[in-house]
């Protein structure tokens, strides 16, 4: 099992200094991007805070999770399509599990990460409470 674990570890930290180590930077960005649109948009309609919805309402949340996943499916399904093109190059066989963690690590993370706080920032109620406390 330790031998497993070493083995994802090492395949992990290759990916940023390997071929292709441009995704690392670009896919987060990307889902950050997205994250950000996401959030402005939540905080215009009104909408609760997205990750902690997701784990506090459960009557909504399904529809918080499909609202969440078309906005970051491309940019998931891309990362999975390159993390498979590397490791056909780098590693000559693919892991499945690992793609999804890189993947979940590269796309969903920084979305889930970003979109609330951009949406409690961006929120008309947040900008006059901070304009009260100048």
């Amino acid at each position: 099992m330790d031998d497993y674990f070493a083995r994802v570890w090492g395949d992990l930290v290759g990916r940023a200094t390997g071929p292709m180590w441009f995704r690392v930077l670009l896919q987060p960005s990307v889902a950050t991007f997205l994250a950000i649109r996401a959030g402005l948009a939540d905080a215009k309609a009104g909408r609760p805070l997205y990750t902690w919805s997701l784990f506090t309402d459960a009557g909504h949340r399904v529809d918080f999770l499909k609202d969440g996943w078309k906005d970051i499916a491309k940019v998931f399904g891309l990362a999975v399509v390159l993390d498979v093109v590397y490791q056909i190059l780098v590693l000559r066989w693919v892991y499945p599990a690992e793609t999804l963690l890189v993947a979940f690590l590269l796309a969903f993370l920084p979305y889930l990460l970003i979109r609330g706080p951009v949406n409690r920032l961006a929120h008309p109620r947040s900008a006059s409470a901070r304009a009260d406390h100048r």
